[in-house]
């Protein structure tokens, strides 16, 4: 092909791509609004982490008498990029009240957020603390705070859970989702967790938009929160109801095990490994995958 033959080919693609069809497609159109980016919530994630945790991330030669200091600049840092997103969230979303150009809404829910910062701090305190006990490997809190997986994603998830609250819209997907790509934790922001909850491992760990977790609760790889069956309208359309588990205090639930619909696991039960549960245990239960008929039999022999 020539050049005049390349020029053609591109602007019939043109044609096609931008024809009023496609570009009013509901699924690709964002009324000319600005969009959130990617990029700018990544680094409110790395502002979080060294508000959270200075020392471990950001600037790890902070001192603790310039800490106010450190801490003050990274807020303020935080806040503008936050209303920033916010802004851009409430547009995409198509918020009319939110895309004034004043952007109070935006500043407002912004400022709420750094309000609840000091309360995601002491909740990922508990998540460090939980992890470190429950793990003989783990040789220090430090450890904790910056090699696991699990703290990583639940920094993420205590962030978006915020948010989310406070009806944020599109950022806190984004947040968790960033989590999910980077430790294979899948948390939806919705998800309710209480304090000193421990991920083992974590890889293909999977929690539902309105699962509910209490205190001291523990899971290992491979454990879905998930629905057993989405309920739908007249007309076929999903209905968004409570359809994931409730965990109350100090459940253990091992591995790749799915726990799945709107039941309730009672306190201090003990859900074993690759168990398939879909009706509620009251407290102190134990949960256990029955052997096969082949494993009995080595058993017995044993």
């Amino acid at each position: 092909m020539d050049r005049m033959d390349i020029l053609k080919l591109i602007k019939g693609s043109v044609e096609s791509l931008n024809k009023e069809a496609s570009v009013n497609f509901p699924y690709i159109q964002h009324y000319d609004k600005p969009l959130p980016s990617p990029i700018k919530i990544a680094e409110i994630i790395k502002l979080l982490r060294s508000i959270v945790f200075p020392g471990y991330f950001g600037d790890t030669h902070v001192r603790c008498d310039t800490l106010d200091y450190y801490t003050g600049v990274c807020l303020e840092r935080l806040f503008d990029l936050l209303a920033d997103e916010i802004h851009n969230g409430l547009c995409f979303d198509g918020h009319v009240d939110g895309c004034d150009m004043d952007k109070s809404l935006s500043n407002t829910l912004a400022a709420k957020f750094i309000e609840a910062i000091p309360e995601i701090k002491y909740l990922l305190s508990t998540d460090v603390k939980a992890i470190f006990d429950g793990d003989p490997a783990a040789k220090s809190y430090g450890e904790v705070i910056i090699c696991y997986p699990s703290i990583r994603a639940l920094l993420n998830h205590r962030i978006a859970h915020t948010l989310f609250k406070l009806g944020v819209p599109i950022i806190p997907r984004v947040i968790s989702e960033m989590a999910h790509s980077e430790t294979g934790i899948d948390i939806h922001p919705g998800a309710r967790i209480g304090e000193y909850f421990a991920i083992d491992h974590g890889t293909g760990v999977v929690i539902g938009k309105t699962s509910i977790i209490g205190n001291h609760v523990k899971i290992y790889q491979g454990v879905t929160l998930g629905a057993k069956s989405f309920a739908t309208d007249e007309e076929g359309a999903l209905i968004d109801i409570p359809r994931h588990p409730i965990l109350e205090d100090n459940v253990i639930i091992y591995s790749n095990t799915s726990v799945l619909g709107r039941i309730t696991i009672g306190a201090n039960s003990i859900i074993g490994g690759n168990v398939w549960l879909t009706q509620s245990v009251p407290p102190n239960s134990r949960i256990l995958q029955q052997p096969s008929t082949q494993e009995k039999t080595i058993c017995d022999r044993i």
